[in-house]
């Protein structure tokens, strides 16, 4: 397949010029056969392996010499936070910019899929998107089944049975022989496609739809649906990006992944994707048979060699390959690990001395550089009788604090959006268009249009509604009269957006409500002081840590603790890849966990638990300590 680029794109002497303006060392034949691959491949990189650092440096010798100016590359994350890491690569050069620009996209399969295929479906309907989430539309949809009474059999049938609301929250669409059908969030509906609760759904669904509210899910059938419809879109966007990239391939969906082999998967495109299986830690929920294309394939080139930890971490984490088995060679620091002992009694003091340990063995620049975290598998304790459940437990002050308040409060999305105000007034002033949007659905009759087709003519509404959020973002927002003042110029102007009156209720009533800018001492929970951060090992994925604390919690059933069953298995020298599903689901989290510090990694485990491994755990060199104890 001829790419239109250089034939020395990749020459040697361009690659570790460019490698060591970036600190990047090219020392190991692997790296090299996939920085100068031009065919389609697969990359299974270890923890550390500096897989993001080599994708960057390909992308940037590709854009040095990317000669087309109508076909681009294409680069696919599975999050934001990936994509973002990726394009911060890209921005230190005047070739890794161009990539940033037509004809080229950088984004996550989400936002590519809505991109090329769902909002132009949806579009060429006459369907103005008013939201994408998932939160958002579970909202709306039981707001619309508790206070409509076109679907009172569906509200009765949920009223009998356990979580069956969940059933209209969740309710998504999928392409079933060719056609759009309404499914559960977990697969088919519990009733005949016949009955009548079926059919307000499907009712209830369709008329979300039109008011444009949807679930990230239902972009992707409908993006199917406009694919098998319209057959040569895949095949003309396939020609518009001959060179496809697919990073963090591990968390790709089957959904997701089906979709990609509509577009990408007739060998019209080079895709090399690139990932780690072993963290592949989200789902989708579905329960289909794994795609021939699952990632990686059998012939995948890996990267073994991880510089983040040394030989000790190296060890333990190939023990908990689960997914693959991999063996990891540790080449970067020769740090420690240590099994920090606790009772029901001393407990609280796990974190502090955590804290003490990480004093005293990595040097204070390494901490400075890399901060020290404490990760937990569950945030939250639920209503399992057994101790300890949760990161609660150990840290009885610790509050989430990702919703400190719910994003149904248009005060709470504008200020999210002046933090970005700097950065980007274009993205910030979109997205209090948007929250002003979702905030007044289902007050107006008709949904309100993007952004970009408000009019501007001299005195329009659109213009008007443009001053106002100019002025939501720059004015004082923080007295509660300067917010009222705003929220009645809304209320004044909207109806002349939708060209139908304002219904007036508690639900928009409660959006709109001032809330006081959160302050020290001022509603806000009350916070262990600390030098560290505490959160989710799923939230620490792609972190490197100085020194890492892995709390012992209870697993995904709240029946066993995840670090005891996972660290019992390896003192047995058995295969944790044939244990029980709960088990082998608690060692692919800790995996993630266990492979983001450097120099320590400490895992707490409850002594009574502990006690029959703890001559296994000295033999292998790890440190035993005691919670609250001289260390």
């Amino acid at each position: 397949m001829d790419l239109p680029f250089t034939p020395d794109v990749f020459a040697k002497d361009k690659a570790e010029t460019l490698a060591a303006q970036r600190g990047l060392e090219l020392s190991h034949t692997e790296q090299w056969d996939f920085l100068q691959s031009t065919e389609t491949l697969d990359l299974q990189a270890a923890p550390g392996s500096g897989k993001t650092s080599l994708v960057g440096l390909k992308l940037t010798l590709l854009g040095q010499g990317w000669n087309s100016t109508t076909r681009g590359i294409c680069v696919l994350s599975h999050t934001n936070t990936a994509k973002d890491e990726i394009t911060r690569r890209l921005s230190d050069t005047l070739a890794g910019r161009r990539l940033l620009a037509f004809p080229h996209f950088i984004g996550t399969i989400q936002t590519f899929t809505n991109t090329f295929f769902a909002l132009p479906a949806l579009r060429s309907r006459g369907i103005e998107i008013q939201t994408i989430d998932d939160d958002a539309y579970a909202e709306d949809a039981l707001w619309l089944l508790d206070n409509s009474c076109r679907y009172r059999t569906l509200k009765a049938y949920t009223e009998h049975g356990y979580d069956r609301r969940g059933l209209v929250a969740g309710a998504t669409y999928v392409c079933e022989a060719g056609k759009l059908a309404v499914a559960g969030p977990n697969g088919p509906l519990p009733f005949k496609s016949t009955s009548k609760s079926a059919q307000q759904l499907a009712q209830l669904k369709e008329e979300l739809e039109n008011r444009g509210r949807f679930r990230y899910s239902d972009m992707f059938a409908i993006a199917e649906h406009y694919l098998m419809h319209q057959s040569d879109i895949a095949r003309a966007t396939a020609h518009r990006f001959p060179f496809v990239l697919l990073d963090e391939m591990q968390d790709t969906s089957d959904r997701q992944q089906q979709l990609l082999d509509q577009v990408f998967g007739h060998g019209e495109s080079v895709v090399q994707r690139v990932g780690d299986t072993n963290q592949g830690i989200f789902t989708d929920g579905t329960t289909a048979r794994p795609r021939p294309s699952i990632f990686p394939l059998s012939t995948a080139a890996e990267l073994p060699l991880s510089r983040r930890f040394g030989a000790q971490i190296a060890e333990l984490a190939t023990q908990l390959t689960v997914r693959r088995r991999q063996i990891i060679e540790g080449v970067g620091p020769e740090g420690t690990i240590a099994i920090l002992l606790y009772d029901d009694d001393t407990v609280t003091d796990v974190v502090h001395t955590f804290e003490r340990l990480a004093g005293q063995r990595v040097p204070a620049t390494v901490l400075a550089a890399h901060p020290p975290r404490v990760l937990a598998s569950r945030l939250a304790p639920g209503t399992a009788k057994k101790f300890p459940r949760a990161i609660t437990c150990y840290l009885p002050g610790y509050t989430h604090l990702n919703k400190a308040h719910s994003t149904r409060e248009l005060i709470t999305a504008v200020r999210a959006a002046r933090a970005d105000l700097q950065s980007d007034r274009h993205a910030a002033t979109g997205q209090v268009w948007d929250a002003v949007r979702k905030t007044y659905g289902n007050s107006l009759d008709h949904p309100m249009p993007a952004l970009s087709r408000l009019e501007r003519g001299y005195a329009s509404a659109g213009t008007q509604i443009r001053l106002i959020l100019h002025d939501l973002l720059t004015a004082d927002i923080d007295s509660q009269e300067p917010w009222h003042h705003l929220m009645g110029q809304l209320k004044s102007v909207l109806p002349q957006i939708s060209g139908t009156p304002l219904r007036a209720g508690k639900r928009l009533d409660d959006a709109l409500v001032y809330i006081p800018p959160l302050e020290a001492g001022n509603g806000r929970p009350a916070q262990v002081e600390t030098s560290f951060v505490a959160t989710s090992i799923q939230r620490a994925k792609g972190e490197t840590h100085a020194a890492t604390l892995i709390l012992e919690c209870l697993d995904s059933r709240g029946q066993k603790h995840d670090v005891h069953e996972t660290l019992a298995l390896v003192t047995q020298g058995k295969d944790v890849a044939k244990a029980p599903d709960a088990v082998r689901k608690a060692a692919q989290l800790l995996f993630v966990g266990i492979t983001r510090p450097t120099h320590l990694l400490v895992l707490a485990l409850h002594r009574t638990r502990a006690e029959p491994h703890l001559s296994t755990f000295s033999a292998r060199g790890w440190e035993i300590h005691t919670a609250g104890g001289i260390i």
